[in-house]
C-alpha cells in the first residue's frame, strides 16, 4: 500500500517535472544548456579577473583561487534560483490545482527537484571543466562534498518556502524577495571563510545553516591543511526547522489564492 502511493505520488511529480522544464527551457533543451553553460562562463570569467586584480590571493588566504570561487558562486547560485524559483511556484501554476491529484506540495516539490539537479548538474560539469584545465584537484572527501551541498540546497529550500508563504499572505513581500536574494551574497559563505573572519563575526555567522554547507563543501576539496569550520548536524536541524516553517506559512496561506 505505502509503495503504490509512493508511486502515484512520483508519477505526478514527474508530469510535472516534465511540464516545467518544457516551459522553462523549451522543447529543443537550449534554455537546459545555458542552466549548466552560465555559471561556466560567469566563474571562469570572475576567476581571470581576480587573478589579475589579486594575483596574491593563493599566498593571502592559503587557498587556490578557482575552487574557491567555484565552490562559494556555485552555492550561491543554488540558493537563489531555489528562493527565486519556488516564491511564484503556486501563483504562476494556480490551474493545476484544479486537479484533484495535484497539491502545492506536488508543485513545489517539482521545482525544488529540478532546481536542485540543474545545479548538482552544473556544478559537476563546471568542476570537469576546471579539473581539465588544472585548476582545481579531485575533491579529497566526496561523501562530505555531497553532504554539504545536499544540506545548502536543504536549507535554500526551506528559505524559499518561507518566502514563498510571506510572498502569498502579504503583497509586499514580492518586492523583498529579490532583497533577501542579494542578501545572501555576503552572509552565505560564498565569499569569505569562518577562518578569515574574527571571533565575534564567526560566532555571529556560524548561526547561518548555508555557511555550513559551504564550509564543508571547501573542506571536501582543500583536504585537511586549510582551516573550516562547519556543523552539519546543526545546519540540517535549523533547515529542517525552516522547511517546516515555510510549510506551515504556505499552507495557512492557500484560502488567499483563487483557483479561477
Amino acid at each position: 500500500m505505502i509503495i503504490a502511493e509512493v508511486r502515484r505520488q512520483w508519477r505526478v511529480i514527474a508530469s510535472l517535472m516534465m511540464r516545467e522544464m518544457t516551459t522553462r527551457f523549451g522543447r529543443e533543451g537550449i534554455g537546459f544548456v545555458w542552466l549548466i553553460g552560465e555559471p561556466i562562463v560567469f566563474c571562469v570569467g570572475v576567476i581571470g579577473l581576480w587573478s589579475f586584480v589579486k594575483p596574491t590571493f593563493s599566498t593571502d588566504h592559503g587557498v587556490r583561487l578557482a575552487p574557491f570561487v567555484m565552490t562559494g558562486y556555485m552555492c550561491l547560485i543554488l540558493i537563489r534560483h531555489l528562493i527565486g524559483l519556488l516564491t511564484p511556484a503556486i501563483q504562476s501554476n494556480v490551474g493545476l490545482l484544479y486537479h484533484r491529484t495535484v497539491t502545492p506540495l506536488h508543485i513545489l516539490f517539482t521545482r525544488i527537484i529540478l532546481e536542485t539537479a540543474g545545479g548538482t548538474l552544473a556544478f559537476a560539469v563546471l568542476y570537469l571543466v576546471l579539473y581539465l584545465l588544472g585548476q582545481v584537484a579531485l575533491p579529497e572527501n566526496f561523501l562530505l562534498l555531497y553532504g554539504g551541498w545536499l544540506v545548502v540546497a536543504f536549507a535554500a529550500a526551506g528559505l524559499g518556502l518561507i518566502m514563498t508563504g510571506l510572498v502569498m499572505r502579504f503583497e509586499v513581500m514580492e518586492r523583498v524577495v529579490g532583497l533577501i536574494t542579494y542578501l545572501m551574497i555576503p552572509i552565505s559563505g560564498a565569499f569569505f571563510m569562518v577562518s578569515w573572519l574574527p571571533g565575534t563575526a564567526q560566532k555571529i555567522v556560524f548561526y547561518i545553516p548555508f555557511v555550513h554547507g559551504t564550509e564543508a563543501i571547501r573542506s571536501a576539496i582543500f583536504g585537511e591543511f586549510v582551516e573550516t569550520h562547519y556543523n552539519l548536524g546543526f545546519a540540517i536541524f535549523i533547515g529542517a526547522i525552516m522547511n517546516v516553517v515555510g510549510l506551515l506559512l504556505i499552507y495557512a496561506s492557500l484560502n488567499r489564492i483563487e483557483v479561477d
